[in-house]
């Protein structure tokens, strides 16, 4: 890739040219990457024998610290270098959406949001806003977002599924315990390699005044669109700018992500039929839950991983849940692989 990318002739083709040296970044990051972790592994096993050598407790225990925070990340490196589906390398679209319960419903979808939006930040991806149905008091009834990086749909696509909070809602003046439940979408944005054929008279298209906050030209014209395709009953809408066309073409393009993600689905239970019949957990069912009260403790229900600090899942540290749900996906695809070897 070295000598490819010192070719004059490369950037005859500018696309190609940026496909280059975007694989190029992303395998010389992940070398490097690979690099540092024998690295610090090296000096920090140099220091426990300096330590001990030198009865320094402190210099012991400062390095073994280090060794587990290493351990965690050669773990999250480890996952992301078998993220290697045909679209997980992609951008992704997160959709939210509020279940049943009126305006506390609409508030944990509010809050699920906000968690996908700080992990992505955390994670140094970049997010876009590009539709928001705000609640009646509280909350929103749904929103998507644009999750941009490399390998942002491969860490994000176990999240698609139902999500259940139990607390005390702040919304009920007898201070009554509630459960709420939200579902979470995630489908791959789709590039120029791949083609989606959608036939525009299996679709209906309504356009609409965007929602909240984003200037009077916005709240003031029909600027929003909304694509419903009618054969798989998929709905997609855009909101982000303000002209009603470039919402038109994101909501396309939403569209055919989501047609994309549906046919990526199809394939993975057909080659995947005997672990998908072993899962307690199916498509869109509950995946998660985030329990306040009467204790603190978000489960994962697929993976069984748990964490007792709920405040910081909710902040966005979501990383334990994404490898554990992602390596108990590789390794039920291994499974299915044997079987069928067998």
């Amino acid at each position: 890739m070295n000598n490819k990318a010192e070719d004059p002739t490369l950037w005859n083709d500018a696309t190609e040219a940026q496909k280059l040296m975007r694989e190029r970044q992303h395998l010389d990051e992940s070398v490097n990457g690979v690099r540092a972790l024998e690295q610090q592994l090296k000096d920090n096993i140099e220091l426990i024998e300096l330590g001990e050598e030198e009865s320094d407790a402190d210099i012991v225990k400062d390095a073994e610290d280090a060794l587990k925070v290493l351990k965690a990340e050669a773990g999250r490196q480890q996952v992301e270098a078998m993220l290697s589906g045909e679209a997980d390398g992609n951008d992704t679209y997160v959709e939210v959406h509020s279940g049943a319960g009126g305006t506390e419903s609409q508030d944990w979808a509010n809050m699920l949001l906000r968690m996908y939006t700080r992990w992505a930040e955390r994670s140094k991806f970049k997010v876009e806003l590009l539709e928001v149905h705000d609640g009646e008091e509280a909350g929103i009834k749904s929103a998507t977002i644009l999750v941009k990086g490399h390998n942002a749909y491969g860490w994000l696509k176990t999240e698609s599924g139902v999500h259940r909070l139990v607390r005390i809602s702040p919304y009920d003046s007898n201070a009554r315990r509630h459960t709420s439940f939200s579902s979470i979408w995630v489908y791959p944005v789709i590039d120029d390699s791949i083609n989606i054929e959608v036939n525009e008279s299996d679709c209906r298209i309504d356009t609409y005044r965007s929602s909240g906050a984003g200037g009077q030209h916005v709240n003031t014209t029909d600027s929003a669109v909304r694509i419903t395709h009618i054969p798989s009953g998929i709905v997609v809408a855009c909101q982000q700018e303000r002209s009603q066309h470039k919402n038109r073409a994101k909501a396309w393009d939403m569209l055919r992500a989501r047609l994309y993600e549906a046919e990526l689905k199809k394939r993975e239970e057909a080659a995947n039929a005997e672990a998908a019949s072993k899962s307690d957990i199916g498509w869109g069912h509950q995946i998660r839950s985030y329990v306040l009260q009467p204790y603190q403790l978000v489960k994962d229900l697929r993976t069984g991983v748990a964490s007792t600090a709920p405040d910081d899942v909710l902040d966005g540290d979501l990383n334990e849940f994404m490898e554990a749900a992602l390596a108990h996906r590789i390794s039920g695809k291994a499974d299915a692989e044997v079987s069928d070897i067998d």
